[in-house]
């Protein structure tokens, strides 16, 4: 069995978020009193997943020494964009990474709780034959919001509504997923892709398999996603031993700033 390696997407400006990201990036924000990235990277270290790549544009410095701890020095690499490529291209222009191996496509900027093994092994032995990669699901409570899917009798991908008025459905695309080398080829037709999502996925409809999150997910990308996680269930994965980053992160005045509106309105 192939290994698979890992590309985290952190390099978005976290608009949603401003005014908080005025001064921190939006990977980094707390959950729990960690860095939402740290979870992230410790999943995938939970599950044998080494190869990890991030990409860095907004606030490159504070990711820089967040990801420089010399805990993640050897588990993780970047790649700094000086102009931020969008998701698709950050997968196109870093392939020889990817190439021949199986590749988890994460959005970072999501708090999700499953069971990841069972992903990875439906992935791997259970999606239908001809699928090229497995789209992580979930429902939703704000389908106008979100990118809704209509899918056949096999859990196929066959219909996408990206963020209409009136969706035919909750049924939405999590944007965490695990892609088979096949896809870079998709890519080589469309070398100057930008969003994954809304540019390449429509391309590969018959082509996309599906696996329901029944548990937990959230898009941090608003201020109320993100006080919600804060009462959510720990996940059960083991965190970074406490540090002198550590230490800074829970002085400063984001982490006390939620910590305070949490309390506020939990």
């Amino acid at each position: 069995m192939g290994t698979i390696k890992a590309l985290l997407l952190t390099a978005g400006f976290g608009n949603r978020l401003l005014p908080l990201t005025y001064s921190w990036p939006k990977p980094l924000m707390p959950v729990q009193g960690r860095p939402l990235l740290e979870y992230w990277i410790c999943l995938l270290d939970s599950l044998r997943i080494r190869n990890i790549l991030v990409n860095i544009h907004h606030h490159k410095e504070i990711m820089e020494e967040f990801l420089n701890r010399p805990q993640l020095r050897k588990r993780v690499s970047s790649v700094y964009e000086p102009k931020c490529l969008g998701t698709g291209g950050t997968l196109f222009a870093n392939r020889d990474f990817f190439r021949n191996e199986t590749t988890m496509f994460i959005h970072a900027d999501n708090w999700c709780q499953c069971d990841f093994q069972k992903f990875i092994d439906f992935h791997r032995f259970h999606r239908p034959q001809g699928t090229l990669m497995t789209m992580m699901t979930f429902r939703t409570s704000s389908p106008k919001s979100c990118g809704i899917l209509e899918l056949d009798s096999k859990g196929i991908v066959w219909e996408f509504h990206e963020k209409v008025k009136n969706p035919p459905g909750n049924l939405a695309n999590a944007a965490i997923y695990l892609l088979e080398p096949q896809i870079l080829d998709v890519l080589y037709d469309q070398p100057n892709v930008g969003d994954f999502d809304i540019e390449v996925l429509p391309t590969l409809l018959g082509k996309i398999a599906t696996w329901e999150n029944t548990n937990i997910h959230r898009d941090i990308g608003t201020l109320g996603s993100l006080l919600e996680a804060q009462n959510d269930p720990k996940p059960n994965i083991g965190l970074l031993e406490p540090d002198s980053w550590q230490r800074k992160f829970e002085k400063n005045t984001i982490s006390k700033k939620l910590k305070a509106l949490s309390v506020a309105t939990g």
